[in-house]
């Protein structure tokens, strides 16, 4: 399996760049790798089965950039471990999210990371409450205090959106502070960091590397209990939203195959379907091959480019705003929806149940205007 890879990334650089965003997040990957290397070397673990890459690019344009330049990195990459600010102490007031996957690629990656972070929040907890842990995850020069991760829904604003775009289909792990209110601040500084917190975000993003890097057959059942232990929230969130059984239901099927498509090199399998027949809800849209990537970056945005040269005016759906997202967040999603098997109703029911209720005709225009300038057919 050594054609396949499990990827670590963050991004290196920033217009205002600080201790946590992202330098947290470039240490913290450095050091997961070091004490992997470290591991293996003693001999305490056998190395992984696939290769394990670091990656550092621009964020966003940067990750964009190389998965186009070099495609044999996309199609290795079965998983991504990304980083981005993962070491807010107390004075940052963070909160340190474990997010999940958009709904167009389900996967049990994210359930994985969720399992090892749930542990590290137990453990920890025992510690900060008892002073007795068997794991207490701290730094001699660092907090006390819990983890305290959240599972959080999709959310977006780093590298894991582009990897996690239909034109490349790979899961990313994203593990992240926010809000941090010192975020683009000259208050972004070491001081602020916490070594404790950067040790549990180093163990979440080794621990799940590891495991994904040697994942077999043999490794089936804890995922899927994984799975079991991720889909109990996802229901709750669900419920919560209001979302449709039918496409709750269609998204846990969808997650359950991933476990089985893992490491063949494609996820056709485990993309989520439709709840009904596409024939009776009308047009279709396929995304091109190209481009590829999201299409809006940090400074530029392939959408505003083109319209006015193809007599576009700009679609609602990119200012509309829902009970859970907005304009990027349903623009980005309705693209990575649009596989030719599913119908702009279908496609209209999925960013509903992701962002909130969003009315057709909307995401009709907006598929449209993406045929007018040539990403959809």
């Amino acid at each position: 399996m050594k054609d396949q890879e499990v990827a670590f990334s963050c991004h290196l650089d920033h217009q205002r760049p600080g201790a946590n965003d992202n330098a947290s997040g470039c240490v913290t990957i450095l050091e997961s790798a070091r004490s992997l290397a470290a591991l293996i070397k003693s001999g305490a673990i056998a190395p992984p089965a696939r290769t394990i890459r670091l990656i550092w690019p621009p964020e966003i344009e940067g990750t964009v950039t190389l998965l186009n330049a070099r495609p044999d990195f996309a199609r290795r990459i079965r998983a991504v471990i990304h980083m981005d600010m993962v070491g807010g102490g107390s004075a940052t007031k963070a909160v340190f999210h474990v997010t999940r996957g958009p709904v167009s690629l389900p996967s049990f990656v994210h359930d994985v990371a969720w399992g090892f972070a749930s542990w590290a929040n137990t453990e920890s907890y025992e510690f900060a409450a008892s002073g007795q842990a068997e794991y207490p995850l701290t730094a001699p020069e660092g907090g006390r205090e819990p983890l305290s991760a959240v599972s959080t829904a999709y959310t977006m604003g780093s590298d894991h959106d582009v990897y996690q775009d239909s034109s490349f289909a790979i899961p990313a792990i994203y593990l992240n502070d926010w809000p941090d209110r010192y975020i683009h601040t000259n208050g972004d500084t070491a001081a602020n960091i916490d070594p404790t917190k950067l040790k549990r975000a180093g163990f979440i993003g080794a621990a799940s590397a590891y495991y994904l890097a040697n994942f077999s057959a043999r490794d089936v059942a804890s995922a899927r209990h994984a799975v079991d232990f991720g889909r109990l929230q996802r229901q709750s969130t669900s419920m919560e939203r209001g979302a449709a059984p039918a496409v709750a239901a269609a998204y846990e099927r969808a997650v359950d195959a991933s476990v089985a498509s893992f490491g063949d090199g494609g996820y056709a399998a485990t993309r989520l379907v439709g709840v009904r027949p596409p024939s009776a809800d009308g047009a279709r849209y396929r995304r091109k091959i190209e481009p590829k990537g999201p299409l809006a970056v940090f400074g530029y945005d392939y959408f505003a480019d083109h319209a006015a040269t193809a007599g576009v005016s700009e679609p609602r759906l990119l200012s509309y705003r829902g009970a859970w997202g907005g304009g990027e967040e349903y623009a980005y999603e309705a693209l990575n929806l649009a596989d030719g098997t599913r119908s702009v109703r279908q496609i209209a029911e999925l960013l509903s149940a992701a962002y909130g209720s969003v009315p057709i005709d909307l995401v009709a225009e907006y598929l449209g205007a993406l045929q007018r300038i040539g990403v959809v057919e």
